[in-house]
């Protein structure tokens, strides 16, 4: 199924049925400030067993990051920030950036990496994140494209339903998306490290 949702001005109507295939276990591919995503109710296994499958991931070893509405959000997922972590996220939040992060016991165990971290990100999109805060919980995501690939494919929500069309259940179409991924900072040690360069600009 392809559905338009603007994020000018999500259609509740829209959002609210979207909402339902994930809690249902559906596969959705979404827009983002960034590149389109791949995700699904990071609560529901198979969903997030299949994405996996569907990207050719070992969940094991895949940095997989969670789609948060806002800052108080992420505090159910994370340890304690510190106040320079905290005010760094929320000076670029909403925005095009994944802040790696040490991971609490709230987060299902599907997504215990050996380094037991999660990215997290509040992108700023509002399709996204009013999908995020009718469903009550994060929305998995890792993008509809390998890193090494630009393909045209995957900017062209009309595009990405040809090919995905049989492994998902939903594709947004949010307009055309962007080619770059977010920026990625790790914060789990004193040192606070930008690992990927991406659409976010940021000042550690």
């Amino acid at each position: 199924m392809l559905v338009k949702i603007y994020p000018e001005n999500p259609n509740d109507k829209e959002i609210r049925k979207v909402v339902d295939i994930l809690r249902n276990g559906g596969i959705v591919i979404y827009p983002t400030d960034t590149i389109y995503g791949i995700g699904c109710d990071i609560n529901n296994a198979r969903a997030v067993e299949k994405v996996a499958r569907i990207k050719d991931i070992n969940l094991k070893k895949a940095n997989l990051s969670f789609i948060c509405y806002d800052l108080s959000h992420i505090s159910d997922f994370t340890k304690p920030l510190n106040n320079h972590v905290f005010k760094l996220m929320k000076k670029h939040l909403p925005g095009p950036f994944t802040f790696i992060l040490p991971a609490n016991s709230n987060v299902p165990k599907l997504f215990k990496n050996n380094k037991k971290t999660i990215g997290i990100r509040v992108p700023d999109n509002n399709t996204i994140r009013e999908l995020v805060k009718e469903l009550g919980n994060p929305i998995l995501s890792t993008s509809v494209r390998d890193e090494d690939d630009i393909i045209e494919y995957t900017t062209d929500p009309e595009l990405i339903y040809e090919k995905f069309a049989d492994q998902v259940d939903v594709v947004i179409d949010g307009g055309y998306g962007d080619n770059e991924p977010s920026t990625i900072v790790d914060c789990t040690s004193d040192e606070l490290e930008v690992v990927r360069y991406g659409k976010g600009e940021i000042e550690l």
